[in-house]
């Protein structure tokens, strides 16, 4: 996710995408929410309040304001629509549209021409879906990793192909449930 070795996050959006901020506080421990809103945002202490009365599944709306405040508190509010954006298309059912806001990495045409293709396995290191390759590995071998919604990656000496990417310039490759970034055919590699 962008984190240093002791959980720490990057504040530099080079290192970690904002959606990718934005997500580390919607992830928060149901039990720090408040705490965190408190320390880390601008909200008034009523309002605060009034979300601290919320109990089971509502507590989202609490982790989504802390994810949105504290997002914009250091890439400024004009970012929270690209992320809404993206969450509404890719984690919300309403398909892959926006994918702005998620992190990327570019691939030069040739890396696709001169061989069999990108290692899946660089490509979610370098998009910080893994940490590591052993943790990309598990990640497939587990069953967490896909291209798109659809297509699961089952084989973890897998090449990304430009024939992946149909008649589209990137393609989405996804860690679990809420994680994902893409990969995108560039003029750097």
């Amino acid at each position: 996710m962008g984190k240093t070795a002791q959980g720490a996050v990057w504040l530099n959006a080079e290192r970690l995408s904002e959606f990718e901020y934005w997500q580390f506080w919607r992830n928060t421990d149901d039990a720090d929410v408040i705490r965190f809103l408190k320390l880390f945002t601008e909200l008034p202490l009523e309002r605060i309040q009034e979300l601290e009365k919320l109990e089971g599944s509502d507590i989202n709306q609490a982790k989504v304001i802390l994810a949105d405040e504290a997002t914009s508190l250091l890439h400024g509010r004009e970012c929270l629509d690209a992320i809404h954006q993206t969450i509404a298309n890719m984690f919300a059912g309403s398909g892959t549209g926006a994918t702005e806001s998620l992190p990327r990495v570019f691939v030069a045409k040739g890396s696709f021409e001169e061989g069999d293709g990108v290692s899946i396995v660089k490509l979610f290191v370098d998009l910080g879906l893994a940490e590591t390759k052993s943790a990309a590995r598990r990640l497939i071998r587990g069953g967490g990793a896909r291209i798109g919604d659809d297509r699961k990656i089952e084989d973890e000496h897998a090449f990304l192909k430009l024939e992946d990417f149909g008649d589209s310039n990137e393609v989405v490759l996804r860690a679990g449930k809420k994680r994902a970034g893409v990969v995108e055919i560039g003029e750097s590699s």
